[in-house]
């Protein structure tokens, strides 16, 4: 009984997902590589909508190597000194998302290994403007960064 109804439960968050996941007024798919670089530099969405993120990592060298994550910063908050602020903070190839910057990050996947993807949920901010995001595997904030505007 106890093991049908975990199945149920599993069966009903999953579906849950799917159609949110459908329902989502925005959907984009980004991938990083390993030549450090997001293939979406850019993306617009509505104030207040919903929005899906899908992050694929396209690369195939090693995650202690070249692992990637992708991180929604808050307005005003610019990639190179998040980043920068993410090395003082002890980031490092295991944990590139310190819990003392969290506060800072509106959205975030774990660190992803070649072939690996994640998917994010979220609503965009109400207010309009530039949101950048960034990788934060120590050095890849450099190159590897973007703009989310909301309209």
């Amino acid at each position: 009984m106890k093991k049908s109804l975990v199945l149920l439960l599993s069966i009903i968050s999953a579906a849950s997902f799917l159609y949110a996941e459908k329902k989502a007024d925005h959907k984009i798919t980004i991938s990083g590589n390993d030549t450090m670089q997001f293939d979406v530099k850019n993306f617009e969405v509505k104030a207040g909508k919903s929005v899906i993120i899908t992050f694929k990592n396209a690369g195939k060298l090693p995650k202690i190597a070249m692992g990637h994550n992708l991180v929604l910063l808050k307005k005003g908050i610019t990639a190179i000194s998040f980043g920068q602020k993410a090395l003082g903070a002890g980031a490092n190839a295991v944990n590139p998302l310190p819990d003392a910057l969290k506060g800072d990050v509106i959205a975030s996947t774990k660190l992803l290994g070649p072939g690996e993807e994640e998917v994010l949920s979220f609503t965009a901010p109400k207010e309009s403007g530039a949101y950048e995001y960034v990788c934060t595997f120590p050095g890849h904030f450099a190159m590897m960064r973007g703009t989310m505007t909301v309209k």
